[in-house]
């Protein structure tokens, strides 16, 4: 009998399970990497060809603006980043549901991508590779929804957000690394206008404007009782036979039209 099966269609569940193991949108993310991992021990130059850089763009590999999240190479450091981003992912997926992390993700990417293009028009040079880049824009996001929430030490999580932040700037000037430097910087701002959009940092005035706008259902009209559509019925069939009236006279009427005629004159005007 199969282990695996499908979700449950509401998005605060997984995508679907293999085993005990619930496919999450950030546990696909974390099983992406182990694979791409594993794909640049058997292939080493692989991350060479994914990664997004401005001199092969210029040369039309386009195709870098998509593969560049699965430029991973192995490392401590690289495990580590993999492991905080299940950990604070997760929580933020139950804040969103799997779709919505899963658009969440897909933005930060792509808000690196447009952010490196803008840096790289401005002549900075630079790689961007691996999804490594979005660790640091997602912790950066779980601090801001949950700034006072305490860490390692019992230290506030701003506080760590705020050291997090200021040391990987300072790594990418020391490496002069601009296009990394550049598209983390614009890439924080415009995440976290998605992630407003999304239903995250709702606690920040400033990004009000990009809040989710809740559709207003106009009220449905009033369905009319049963006098009033005996009412519309009796005017309309009154109609039709004063139109017959009309056109061929009174005498066209039949024995059962004419006692109609006056049935339906004596109910209409009873009801006013």
């Amino acid at each position: 009998m199969s282990s695996y099966r499908l979700g449950p269609s509401e998005s605060s569940g997984p995508w679907f399970t293999v085993g005990r193991l619930e496919v999450t949108t950030t546990v696909a993310v974390v099983g992406v990497t182990v694979l791409t991992w594993l794909a640049w021990v058997v292939v080493p130059i692989l991350p060479g060809l994914l990664a997004l850089d401005p001199l092969s763009l210029s040369q039309g590999q386009v195709w870098r603006l998509l593969t560049w999240p699965l430029a991973n190479v192995l490392s401590l450091l690289a495990v580590l980043g993999a492991f905080f981003f299940w950990y604070f992912g997760t929580e933020l997926e139950q804040q969103l549901g799997r779709t919505k992390m899963a658009w969440l993700l897909a933005g930060i990417a792509g808000s690196l991508t447009l952010a490196a293009l803008l840096v790289a028009l401005l002549g900075w040079d630079g790689v961007l590779a691996g999804l490594g880049e979005l660790y640091p824009v997602l912790l950066l996001l779980w601090i801001a929804e949950f700034p006072t929430r305490r860490l390692w030490f019992a230290i506030p999580a701003w506080v760590v957000g705020s050291v997090l932040l200021a040391v990987q700037i300072l790594v990418l000037i020391g490496v002069r690394d601009w296009l990394s430097l550049g598209s983390l910087l614009i890439g924080l701002v415009l995440s976290a206008i998605l992630a407003r959009r999304l239903g995250l940092l709702s606690g920040y005035r400033w990004l009000d404007w990009a809040a989710p706008r809740r559709r207003t259902r106009r009220p449905a009209a009033p369905r009319p009782t049963r006098q009033e559509a005996r009412r519309q019925s009796d005017r309309a069939r009154l109609d039709d036979l004063l139109d017959k009236i009309n056109e061929h006279g009174i005498g066209s009427l039949t024995d059962a039209e004419k006692r109609e005629l006056h049935t339906l004159r004596d109910r209409l005007r009873g009801n006013r």
